[in-house]
């Protein structure tokens, strides 16, 4: 199990995938601090939690969860965020979300446990998120630029990754609602394939849409109606092969009609409540069974 990792990608088929049980302290989030739309049920929260891990598991994923502690960090069942693991081992991470600053050092801490090495580490002044940085293929990462990941962020990720041949780009990202709420670069677009992603095109930025389109990416665009319901944060587990809150249809229909099995889970309390989809709840660790002995 040590020493199997590398994540450079969105599509490809998961192998491993680290996830946090919700505990007490997201149980215990005072709605209006943390930006939910309500107090979560642990009870009925817990259940939708395993339900999911168990599709990730009947998709051929090998599941890892983050047990250490982290009191008063609601958000930490977010494992998406604090890390990116790429086949060099993982960089650790630094929350652009105060409530979240510590949550980067006990994941590490746990990712290191299981055999995956550090590669780095994001200093101050910089922030980064997970949720904002999108890998379009393995030597590519697009990293928006928005309220959660700054420029300098950008700059010390662009230094840590060039020697592993990695390209990244910006994607500066709308004002939308502003900087209270959390919006993702990963807010607005998902991959499913190598050549198809899911938008909300409303508020995706012109240029890297062109850049995607000169790509040979096709689009689903999520309507409206399904934007506030997170319909764009779809988990591939395989190219063409996804995983999506329950309550988008039209989404879903349209993903279906491109060639995607598609899968649906409920996530009235972690996903609903707290704003955190399929992709948030879930931190790819290995895909395609790439290791470190293939770099």
């Amino acid at each position: 199990m040590g020493g199997s990792y590398g994540s450079q990608s969105m599509v490809d088929p998961l192998r491993t995938v680290l996830v946090r049980r919700p505990d007490e302290a997201f149980a215990h989030a005072d709605p209006k601090l943390w930006g939910y739309a309500g107090r979560p049920d642990l009870i009925a929260a817990r259940s939708e939690h395993a339900a999911l891990v168990e599709m990730l598991r009947s998709s051929g994923a090998d599941v890892w969860y983050h047990e250490e502690p982290q009191e008063d960090r609601a958000d930490a069942i977010f494992v998406h965020d604090p890390v990116l693991v790429t086949d060099r081992g993982a960089i650790v991470l630094r929350m652009g979300k105060d409530l979240r600053r510590g949550e980067e050092a006990s994941i590490a801490g746990s990712l290191t446990k299981r055999g995956v090495p550090i590669l780095g580490t994001l200093r101050s002044p910089a922030t980064a998120e997970g949720g904002d940085l999108l890998w379009i293929n393995h030597d590519r990462l697009a990293v928006g630029q928005g309220f959660r990941t700054n420029a300098e962020g950008l700059r010390q990720l662009k230094a840590l990754l060039k020697p592993l041949g990695v390209r990244t780009e910006a994607v500066p990202l709308p004002f939308h609602t502003g900087p209270a709420a959390c919006l993702h670069l990963m807010s607005l677009i998902s991959l499913v394939d190598d050549d198809l992603a899911v938008v909300y095109p409303r508020l995706l930025p012109v240029p890297f849409w062109q850049r995607l389109q000169a790509d040979g990416f096709d689009f689903i665009d999520v309507p409206d109606a399904e934007f506030d319901r997170m319909a764009p944060n779809v988990l591939a587990v395989a190219p063409r092969d996804c995983i999506m809150l329950e309550g988008n249809p039209i989404t879903q229909r349209w993903l279906e009609e491109a060639g995607c099995r598609v899968r649906t889970y409920r996530g009235n309390e972690i996903s609903r409540k707290a704003e955190g989809g399929a992709t948030c709840l879930t931190r790819p660790v290995l895909r395609a069974g790439r290791t470190n002995a293939d770099t």
